[in-house]
C-alpha cells in the first residue's frame, strides 16, 4: 500500500513524535546497531531487530526504498563502559580454547540463523568491524586533527568536554557524574570521556591487534559504527536504531565523535526498542543465564510464536516475558491460522470492501509502529462478516507486509495415522500421571515432524516450523 498518512516516528532526540520526512525523497538511509558476536543473542537482543524489522517494513510499505545498514562487532566491545576489562571477543574465545575468528563465525551465523528463523530481513549491508579498521583509523585521525583527542596510557581519549552538545541524546548531567557512578576514571580527564584506539596490554598477546599511528592496538567499541555507517549512508542519514540501553553511553558517544569529526549532524532520527524483563529485570548476558531462540523451540514454541508474542506490546514499552504469556501468544497465532484456512476455502462474497480497514491499519502502523493496535484491526476485520473472503484474505496477506507472520504460508496440515495414535496414548499417559512415557511419546511424534500441543480444550497436533 501507498503511504497516504504521514509517517509519526518517536525521536529520542527530542523526545516526542515527530513527522518522518526522508532527506532524500523516496529513500531512507537506516543504520541498526548489530550484534556482538561473543555469544549467543539472547531473545531480549532479538526482540530490538523484530522492532527495526517492523520499522523498516513500515517505511517500505509506505513505498519508501530503504537503505539498511547493520554492524557486526567482533572487536572492541570491552566488558565494562569504563573502556576497562577484557574485549568481549578475546574473553569468550579464552573460555571456549578456540580463537577468536572461531568464535566470531560461529556467533555471526547463529545471529543470522535467529533472523531467519524469526523471519527478521536482511540488511541490504553488513559490515564487520574487522573489516574496517583503516575507516576507524582515519576517523581517529580526523579528531585528533581537530583537537579532540588526548593521549593516556592505554590508549588515545575523546574529550567530551569539548563537545558541547554532549548531552543531547542522553539528558546527562556531566557536572553530577563522579567518578565510579558512571566509571572508572583512571587517566581520564571527564568521566564522560571515552577510548577511540585501546593500546595492546604489554604483558598480553591480543589475537585481534593491528598497526596504527599510535601503535599496536584496537578500535575502541564507538567508533566503528560511526566509520561503518558514515561510509555506507553518509555523514548525515535519516535513521540510527537499537535498544533503548545505548543511549546514554554508546549512542552519545557516536554523536559526539561523528558530528565532532565531520561538523554535520549525524542522524536525525533516533528510534530504541524498550527491554524485554522476567520478572522486573531486564534480560542481560552478564549473569550467565539468559534464554535463547533455541531454548525457546525447545520448549515446543515455534520461532514466529516469538515474533507475534513482541508484536503484541509497543516498542517503547517494557516487553514483560513469561512461558504463560509466551504460550497465549501461540495459541493466539495457530487460532489465526486457523481462522486464515477457513478463509481461504470460503467463496462468500461479501457486501462490503476492506477501504475502512486499509485506513485504519495504516494509521495505527504509521502511528510509531503501533503493532498491537495494528493487530487489533486484524481481528475487527476477522470478525467483520460483511467483507467478502476474497477482500478479507487479500487484506490479511497485505497487513502481513509489516508482521512478518508468514501467514501467505498457512497450510492445512494432514497428520499421519500414526501420529495420530501416538498422540492418543500420550494423552493416555498423562492422564494416567505417566510423565516419562508422555515424554517419550512427545519425542517419537517429534520425530516425525510434529510438536503435540496440550491445551486447555485438548490436545492440538501442529506441524513442526521448518
Amino acid at each position: 500500500m501507498q503511504g497516504k498518512r504521514p509517517i509519526m516516528l518517536y525521536n529520542t532526540l527530542k523526545r516526542e513524535k515527530e513527522e518522518f520526512i526522508p532527506i532524500r525523497a523516496g529513500e531512507v538511509g537506516l543504520y541498526t546497531c548489530g550484534p556482538t558476536v561473543y555469544n549467543y543473542a539472547h531473545i531480549g537482543n532479538l526482540r530490538t531487530y523484530i522492532f527495526e524489522d517492523v520499522l523498516r517494513r513500515v517505511l517500505e510499505y509506505n513505498g519508501l526504498h530503504v537503505k539498511h545498514v547493520m554492524n557486526v562487532t567482533d572487536v572492541g566491545h570491552l566488558t565494562s563502559d569504563a573502556d576497562e576489562g577484557a574485549d568481549k571477543m578475546e574473553k569468550s574465545a579464552k573460555k571456549e580454547g578456540k580463537d577468536v575468528w572461531t568464535i566470531a563465525k560461529h556467533y555471526t551465523e547463529a545471529f543470522f540463523n535467529d533472523c531467519a528463523r524469526l523471519n527478521i530481513q536482511s540488511p541490504g549491508v553488513t559490515c564487520k568491524a574487522t573489516d574496517h579498521i583503516p575507516e576507524q583509523i582515519k576517523l581517529v585521525q580526523d579528531l585528533e586533527k581537530k583537537g579532540y583527542t588526548y593521549r593516556t596510557s592505554d590508549g588515545i581519549y575523546f574529550d567530551s568536554t569539548k563537545f558541547e552538545r554532549y548531552n543531547e541524546l542522553g539528558r546527562l548531567d556531566p557536572k553530577g557524574l563522579s567518578a565510579g557512578i558512571r566509571v572508572e576514571m583512571g587517566e581520564k580527564k571527564s568521566p564522560t570521556d571515552f577510548a577511540l584506539w585501546k593500546f595492546s596490554p604489554k604483558d598480553e598477546q591480543r589475537q585481534m591487534e593491528w598497526d596504527s599511528p599510535w601503535g599496536k592496538g584496537f578500535p575502541g567499541w564507538h567508533i566503528e559504527c560511526s566509520a561503518m555507517s558514515m561510509k555506507y549512508l553518509g555523514n548525515h542519514f535519516d535513521i540510527h536504531t537499537g535498544g533503548i540501553d545505548h543511549i546514554p553511553v554508546h549512542h552519545t558517544n557516536e554523536i559526539a565523535q561523528s558530528e565532532a569529526a565531520t561538523g554535520e549532524k549525524f542522524a536525525n532520527f533516533w528510534l530504541h526498542g524498550n527491554f524485554l524483563v522476567v520478572e522486573n529485570d531486564k534480560m542481560s548476558k552478564s549473569s550467565g543465564e539468559f534464554l535463547t531462540l533455541e531454548r525457546v523451540i525447545s520448549k515446543g514454541f515455534e520461532p514466529l510464536d516469538y515474533r507475534y508474542f513482541c508484536l503484541t506490546t509497543h516498542y517503547r514499552k517494557n516487553l514483560n516475558f513469561s512461558w504463560e504469556n509466551l504460550n497465549a501468544a501461540k495459541e493466539a497465532l495457530q487460532k489465526l491460522r486457523e481462522e486464515i484456512l477457513e478463509i481461504k476455502k470460503s467463496d462468500y462474497k461479501g457486501t462490503k470492501s476492506t477501504e475502512t480497514y486499509d485506513e485504519e491499519f495504516l494509521d495505527k502502523i504509521n502511528d510509531d509502529l503501533n503493532t498491537p493496535l495494528a493487530l487489533a484491526v486484524l481481528y475487527k476485520l476477522l470478525k467483520d462478516k460483511d467483507v467478502g473472503a476474497k477482500e478479507k484474505y487479500a487484506a490479511i496477506i497485505d497487513y502481513d507486509r509489516i508482521f512478518g507472520l508468514k501467514l501467505a504460508e498457512v497450510k492445512e496440515a494432514k497428520v499421519p495415522e500414526e501420529v495420530v495414535k501416538l498422540a492418543e496414548e500420550r494423552e493416555i499417559a498423562r492422564k494416567k500421571s505417566d510423565w516419562k512415557k508422555a515424554d517419550e511419546l512427545r519425542a517419537k511424534i517429534a520425530a516425525h515432524g510434529f510438536n503435540v500441543q496440550d491445551t486447555e480444550n485438548g490436545y492440538r497436533i501442529d506441524p513442526k516450523p521448518e
